[in-house]
């Protein structure tokens, strides 16, 4: 049974940094492209940021290019997101994401497969 836990999550002033992981288990994980979407009150889910199954490339959202940064480490079975320079407006309850079946589409939630239940950043002006 697959799982993805994330955890990070946090408070911190506007311009602060914090960084989220998201651990997984019960999967292949070396072999899941992964994503990390956000949902702040009252909004649609949105895409952040994405990371091929070899980490060879990144994918960002333009609200998060140059300030956030995703990588992966396959044998921990673990995915990370750092965010520098952070705003007000990026207070949301952050989800990684896997897709099991490698499309290309990164920035649809349509393509992910396994979620976690979420981690909260709050960014306070």
């Amino acid at each position: 049974q697959v799982q993805l836990v994330e955890s990070g999550g946090g408070s911190v002033q506007a311009g602060g940094s914090l960084s989220v992981s998201c651990a997984a288990s019960g999967g292949a994980f070396g072999s899941w492209n992964m994503g990390w979407f956000r949902q702040a009150p009252g909004k649609e889910r949105e895409f952040v940021a994405a990371i091929k199954w070899s980490g060879s490339r990144q994918y960002y959202s333009d609200s998060v290019k140059g300030r956030f940064h995703v990588s992966r480490d396959n044998e921990k079975k673990t995915l990370y997101l750092r965010m520098d320079r952070l705003m007000p407006e990026d207070t949301a309850v952050y989800y990684c994401a896997a897709d099991s079946y490698g499309s290309t589409a990164y920035d649809s939630e349509d393509v992910y497969n396994y979620w976690g239940p979420g981690t909260q950043v709050t960014v306070s002006s």
